[in-house]
């Protein structure tokens, strides 16, 4: 699409009220997945031997493009890009490139991505020149033995040389780890003294009820943040924090280090009363809700008219006006309350 109609296309578009769902919350926050695919097996995303989406299913390049364009012309102000691993995506930066002149118009607030580390040694530079200047890189655990087996095909050095990388090319980290009952509960204090040490944010993500991994496994595995807050407290002075960055995670700042650390708990406290977000897979499904299996097609609407966007605006209208309240994620009744049966690679982290 030439550039100068990509720019009258958004031009019309923010020209019409903002989305709204029917909770009176302003959608804000958009996170696209641009593939299922990924390097790396870890066990609370996706199984071992996985069938992966052919590509005919798959937005092209062109059509994430359109699609973001559109959502940010409806008031997203925020746009995170996900996956399976983004960075395996062929001809990625392209699409990045193309982003950055959402940024560059003042259309756009941040640019970022959620990435399991492996590619940022090649990427490092080439994100930042495209403008975006936070990443956070799942990490769960700093052995490497526990990494191999957490990932099944991850290798730990080839993410710390990602997280160097980055760094290196001016990348904010912030270290997402999923807290896992009896893996990686005594490296607590580690991971967060090892994140102080390297100016990085940290923030903890309780396991949730997705994929079709058996239901005791998911209870086997869930670690309550209330749990890891508590044992942090016991050894340093916690300060709740005001401050969001547009996701669902809530911060404490220790006052000793100094440092951030986050707490995404969408098991032992709910954060839906202030979500702002929506989620949009690699073959254009929008999920209003991560812990919901309500979904709309947005695929068909965009194919149906390149030339024309309104099909694809009214489609996400329609969709937001169906944006549920909350979700049911619970575990208090040793059952995975809520539970999902799509892996969370499919709909993008």
């Amino acid at each position: 699409m030439p550039a100068a109609q990509a720019a009258l296309r958004l031009c019309d578009m923010m020209q019409q009220p903002p989305l709204i769902d029917p909770f009176a919350r302003a959608i804000t926050y958009l996170r696209v997945s641009v593939t299922d695919r990924c390097d790396f097996r870890c066990v609370y995303c996706m199984k071992e031997n996985m069938t992966f989406l052919p590509k005919r299913d798959l937005l092209t390049l062109e059509e994430l493009d359109r699609l973001c364009t559109a959502f940010i012309g409806l008031g997203v102000r925020k746009l995170r890009i996900t996956g399976g691993e983004p960075l395996v995506r062929r001809d990625i930066m392209t699409f990045f490139d193309a982003m950055g002149r959402h940024l560059d118009s003042g259309a756009l607030d941040e640019l970022t991505l959620t990435t399991n580390g492996s590619q940022l040694a090649k990427y490092a530079d080439a994100l930042y020149a495209a403008g975006v200047r936070r990443v956070n890189v799942s990490l769960d655990t700093l052995d490497p033995e526990k990494f191999a087996r957490v990932t099944r095909w991850g290798r730990l050095e080839q993410v710390l040389a990602g997280l160097d990388a980055a760094q290196a090319a001016g990348l904010r980290i912030k270290i997402n780890a999923v807290a896992l009952k009896g893996f990686n509960e005594d490296e607590l204090f580690d991971l967060v003294a090892w994140c102080a040490d390297r100016d990085m944010d940290l923030t903890f993500i309780e396991v949730m009820p997705m994929g079709d991994l058996g239901n005791e496994q998911r209870i086997d595995q869930y670690w309550s943040l209330k749990d890891v807050r508590a044992q942090l407290a016991e050894r340093y002075a916690l300060l709740d924090l005001a401050e969001r960055t547009g996701g669902p995670a809530r911060y404490v700042k220790l006052t000793e280090t100094g440092q951030k650390i986050g707490f995404i708990t969408p098991l032992s406290h709910n954060f839906c009363e202030s979500c702002n977000r929506v989620r949009v897979t690699c073959t254009g499904e929008i999920y209003t809700c991560l812990g919901q299996e309500d979904r709309a097609d947005l695929r068909a609407p965009l194919r149906a008219a390149p030339d024309d966007d309104a099909p694809l605006v009214a489609a996400i209208r329609e969709a937001i006006a169906a944006k549920p309240k909350g979700h049911d994620f619970d575990y208090s009744r040793q059952r995975a309350d809520g539970q999902v049966s799509r892996h969370m690679s499919h709909t993008g982290g």
